[in-house]
Parts: C-alpha cells; structure tokens; sequence
C-alpha cells in the first residue's frame, strides 16, 4: 500500500466515525459522573488525593517549556517545535484545571479540565503525524486540530452534547496505532508513542475502576492513581524529545 493510499484509509475512517457519532442521539454528561470514590478533605483541601495528585502535570509542562525554550532541536523537529510547546503548555494547565475541578466536581468546573487537556492531545496527535507521516502535516494541521478540540468542549458545555468531544477524544486514540503500525519512523520516534498509549491506557482503567481501587487499597483511589500514569505521558514524551534537542549556545 503507498503511503498516499494509507493517508486516505485514515481520512476514511474518520469521516465514517465522523458520520456515525453524529448519526447517534446526543450524549449526556452522566451526573454521576462527578462523584469520585475519595471524598476525603486533608489539610482543608476537599478531595485531597484528586487535587494533590494533579501536581506532575504542572511540573513537568513547566519542565517541559523550559527545556523546550533552553534548547534548540535537531533537523525536522525544528519545525515541529511549536507543536511541542503548546503540548507542555496544555499540560501545565490541565494540571491546574482539573486541580480546579476537583476542588468542587461539576460541569462547570468541569471544562477547564477538559479545555486544556484537548489542547495538549491535539497538539500531541498533529506532532505524531508531522513525525511519522510529514513535518509538513503536522505543521499544517496543528490549529485546525486545536480549533476542533476547544470547539469540541464548547459545544458540549453549551449543548450538553458529549458526541464530538468523545470524537475528539476517542478517534486519534484508534488512529495513532494504526499510523505507527503502516507509516515508517522518520526520527526514531516510534518507542516512545507506543509507551505513551500505553500509560494513557492503563490511566483509563484505573479511571473506571475509581471506586473499586479504594476499596482495595483504601488510601488511594484509582481516578488519583489515573492521574499519576497519565502523568507518564508527557515524562515519556520530555525524555523522547531530550534525544533531539541540543542545548541552547
């Protein structure tokens, strides 16, 4: 298969996941949603485990920046370089959003976890492609996907429509294999992807079994502990780019 007919597999299985969220009746946010399994307030802060668990994002998107804007990096990421930064800007944030939200769970507090955390799986997803299919993409697309991303959580918080934000969330998910898998590696990149998904993965487990890993464990929740793999994610990610990046003369 050439690569311009690989490139039109993933436009077709977009627009048909496309079609077919929009095809089916809206998606609620579930009330229930916001009830974590630990409650429990520790030094004044309600939800403590979920609010303090948020700390590694906000440490390593400000590790990130500063090593991003300390260094200089090597050949074709030089062109992808504001892919990477707003990737660590958005986790910087999601770290201080979802802290936010869990301090008082609900819908309105709700999107300035999801805002920032879209803009950093756009902003990661536009970096895949221009690294394993063409820096000219990933370049191309990295806006476009950001717009998309914030518009996906707009129309949820003003529809209560969750369709195109679980498009937003859930496709690239089901593209990102697919991509590594029939694309070549460009820059050694490879590795370093598959371990993000990975961790993103095992975080997604532990979010769904939230109540059932503190009865287990009882000091710690998996939705905190969801927190601390999906922290993996961009440590993975910084280690990958300390490969390609030169300090600064």
């Amino acid at each position: 298969m050439t690569n311009k007919n690989k490139i039109y597999l993933l436009i077709g299985i977009s627009v048909a996941a496309f079609v077919t969220m929009l095809s089916i009746s809206p998606i609620r946010q579930d009330p229930a949603f916001h009830n974590f399994a630990d409650g429990r307030e520790i030094a004044f802060i309600p939800n403590f485990m979920n609010v303090i668990s948020n700390l590694p994002f906000m440490l390593l998107g400000a590790a990130g920046i500063w090593m991003i804007k300390k260094s200089r990096p090597n050949g074709a990421l030089e062109e992808l370089r504001t892919s990477c930064i707003v990737f660590f800007v958005g986790i910087f944030f999601t770290g201080i959003g979802s802290a936010f939200y869990h301090l008082n769970p609900n819908s309105s507090t709700l999107i300035w976890d999801r805002l920032p955390m879209t803009v950093s799986f756009m902003s990661l997803f536009s970096f895949l492609m221009g690294t394993i299919i063409s820096v000219k993409l990933g370049k191309k697309i990295l806006w476009p996907l950001i717009g998309f991303g914030i518009l996906s959580v707009c129309f949820w918080n003003i529809y209560d429509d969750l369709r195109i934000y679980a498009l937003v969330q859930f496709l690239p998910m089901l593209l990102m294999p697919l991509i590594l898998i029939l694309f070549k590696d460009n820059l050694d990149f490879k590795k370093y992807f598959w371990l993000m998904m990975l961790f993103y993965g095992v975080a997604k487990v532990f979010e769904a079994l939230d109540t059932e890993t503190y009865s287990a464990l009882g000091i710690i929740s998996g939705h905190s502990i969801k927190h601390l793999f999906a922290g993996l994610v961009p440590l993975v990610f910084l280690f990958g780019l300390r490969r390609n990046f030169k300090e600064s003369p």
